[in-house]
């Protein structure tokens, strides 16, 4: 069994988790007694259930990249490799389409009816292009402000975590501040040897 909160790798007889102190029989009892007959509630629609399932796949593809280290900056880069590797594909697509029908125009066994359309395919091309100039237009942009944000909500956590952990401390002690007092305890308990009035 692996634990949710931490993803080790525990044995199934342990109730709590021996890395992060997870309360793995609660999570146990849910899987053990969770509905698995799979009834169908004819009152929701059928696009509800749709959606259900795909926040909780991807709250899982979530998990699952927390768990292997793949942070959002990774699959940035991803999305922007992704990116040039269509728009590349598809501009290579279109040059070869072009070229290649151009060819069979010139041809001459193309009747002119024909040599329209043939001349015109090569727009296929253009298709990978523009998913490729967006995948690269996503990475750069929106994706960085995601990543940004994750960063940022992680570092937050992280202090608020660390916050939390460290007890409170003095400051160190400064020897050179000494406040010189106002008053002494000794003064005026020998302001009578100086009087006249005193008497032995």
């Amino acid at each position: 069994m692996f634990c949710p909160r931490c993803g080790s790798s525990q044995s199934e007889d342990l109730k709590f988790c021996t890395v992060c102190g997870g309360n793995l029989y609660a999570v146990r009892q849910v899987i053990d007694t969770r509905d698995v007959n799979g009834k169908i509630d004819r009152n929701k629609p059928w696009f509800a259930d749709l959606a259900i399932s795909d926040a909780q796949s991807k709250r899982r593809k979530e998990e699952l990249d927390h768990r292997r280290g793949i942070a959002p900056e990774v699959r940035r880069y991803g999305e922007i490799k992704a990116g040039v590797i269509t728009g590349s594909v598809g501009l290579a697509l279109a040059i070869f389409l072009g070229v290649f029908m151009q060819g069979l125009i010139l041809s001459g066994e193309v009747s002119p009816n024909e040599a329209e359309i043939l001349s015109r395919i090569w727009v296929v091309g253009i298709i990978p292009l523009f998913v490729g100039i967006a995948l690269i237009v996503n990475g750069v942009f929106v994706s960085k402000r995601l990543a940004e944000m994750t960063r940022q909500a992680a570092l937050n956590e992280t202090n608020a975590r660390e916050k939390a952990s460290t007890p409170p401390s003095l400051r160190a002690a400064d020897t050179t501040e000494f406040v010189s007092p106002g008053f002494s305890v000794t003064e005026g308990t020998t302001k009578h040897l100086g009087s006249a009035d005193y008497k032995q």
